[in-house]
């Protein structure tokens, strides 16, 4: 018997407009075996957006599955509240490790934006224990176009309208710096006018607000659902430097952009870049649990030290902070990142990304193709000529992803942005594959618009 009648009935799918989704009968997934997902009725797709970023070796990965299995025979879960667990302390170290340097203390959660909402608090905590501080920063500095999460804090950082305005009244005052990218710039201005703008204007704002400024958010190199927006080369090291200069904290969103995705095992260190606070999720468990973890210096954990009555401890923490069985996962996802080179074969398929997307470069409905590592984002458009965006009520980018599910590939756009996002360890055929369905649905979709 067919799930999609109960799918239908009882579940509430995230960032799903339901009405829609009810008469579309999208594939239950019940399966999955190295890239592809399979769906009840045996058909196979290539998983093209990793699982939503996050999926590393692929599914059903042997030496994952056995390190799972292994942790059950011991514990699937206590609590880290007042005691030690074996798997936890074990990825914080490895964790230590290898993140850029300074980062030595780790505190777990259950997703990016625990991830991210626990970096604020610690922020906001830390700038009122930290010696010879009088309270008086109370500010949060990100870019337009920002996503973090959808908790509080998080979307108080956020500024996509769409997923956003609704919450206003909910969220936390912070302020924004324009994001530094050209495509959709203000009509008038040159890209190279509007670059250099977004870079002053970083600089005006942090130096007229440094006083207030608690810390800086931003996802090093690359803005995912802003539609995977990618940085000019500088803009992250220049970020560090006026933040280093002025005292204030940073804060480096890696969920999305870390483990491999950008080229290099973590974004910031392409621009050698040291965070106060490190935010890391999605790819840390390879794909597999929900596990977050936020990433300290010791300056700010010391701030975090006194005796109990002291009430200096960060009162903050989830149920299953720090499981045992996601450590296990994600150790033995970062064993696999070593003894299968897996950066290595990311420098790979990127290439073969650009290589076979090169044939887009010229259609008439691409304004433009954003690429970094194995991110991409092809923005589709009703006309080249001033980048005019298709009717929202089309819904263009949607009927990428039912070209290319008709064909075998599980895509999932950013509005009309078409995004790919293939795992770390995808063999280079079938990102190939991923690609020339990609462009065949593009055709489809956009024929006639």
């Amino acid at each position: 018997m067919s799930l999609i009648a109960d799918d239908q009935r009882y579940v509430w799918h995230p960032f799903t407009p339901m009405q829609a989704y009810a008469l579309e009968s999208p594939p239950v997934i019940v399966g999955g075996e190295g890239f592809e997902l399979i769906d009840e009725t045996g058909a196979r797709y290539l998983d093209g957006v990793s699982s939503l970023w996050c999926n590393v070796h692929g599914h059903r990965v042997p030496e994952i599955d056995q390190a799972i299995r292994d942790q059950l025979d011991r514990i699937a879960h206590s609590t880290l509240l007042g005691l030690g667990g074996g798997p936890s302390i074990e990825l914080a170290r490895r964790l230590v490790e290898i993140t850029p340097a300074g980062l030595e203390h780790v505190f777990f959660s259950d997703s990016g934006a625990t991830a991210v909402e626990g970096a604020l608090k610690v922020a906001w905590q830390y700038q009122r224990q930290r010696d010879g501080s009088d309270g008086s920063r109370d500010l949060f500095v990100g870019l337009t176009g920002g996503y973090h999460g959808d908790t509080i804090g998080a979307v108080s950082l956020g500024n996509i309208d769409l997923f956003h305005a609704v919450y206003g009244p909910l969220l936390f005052q912070t302020m924004t710096v324009p994001s530094p990218v050209a495509f959709h710039r203000p009509a008038g201005t040159t890209a190279e006018e509007w670059l250099l703008f977004c870079e002053e204007e970083l600089e005006r704002v942090l130096l007229a607000n440094h006083e207030r400024i608690a810390a800086v958010v931003i996802e090093p190199l690359v803005q995912g659902a802003a539609g995977i927006l990618v940085h000019p080369p500088g803009y992250l090291k220049r970020l560090r430097e006026l933040t280093g200069e002025l005292g204030l904290l940073l804060i480096a969103d890696e969920v999305a952009v870390g483990f491999g995705r950008t080229g290099t095992m973590f974004a910031c260190e392409q621009e050698e870049v040291k965070p106060d606070l490190l935010c890391l999720a999605k790819g840390l468990s390879g794909g597999y649990l929900p596990l977050a973890a936020t990433l300290a210096t010791g300056e700010i954990y010391e701030a975090f030290l006194g005796e109990p009555h002291e009430g200096r401890t960060f009162f903050h923490g989830h149920t299953y902070t720090g499981n045992a069985l996601g450590c296990a996962a994600a150790l033995a996802s970062l064993d696999l990142l070593e003894t299968r080179d897996v950066l290595g074969n990311v420098g790979r398929i990127a290439g073969v990304l650009s290589d076979h997307l090169a044939a887009l470069a010229d259609h008439p409905h691409v304004g433009e193709i954003r690429h970094k590592g194995l991110m991409v984002g092809i923005e589709l458009v009703a006309d080249r000529v001033g980048n005019q965006a298709f009717p929202v009520e089309r819904r263009t980018g949607h009927l990428v992803t039912l070209a290319a599910r008709r064909r075998g590939v599980v895509l999932r756009p950013l509005g009309d942005v078409v995004v790919l996002m293939p795992a770390p360890a995808m063999p280079a055929a079938s990102v190939e594959t991923l690609c020339q369905v990609t462009i065949d649905a593009i055709e489809e979709a956009t024929r006639g618009g």
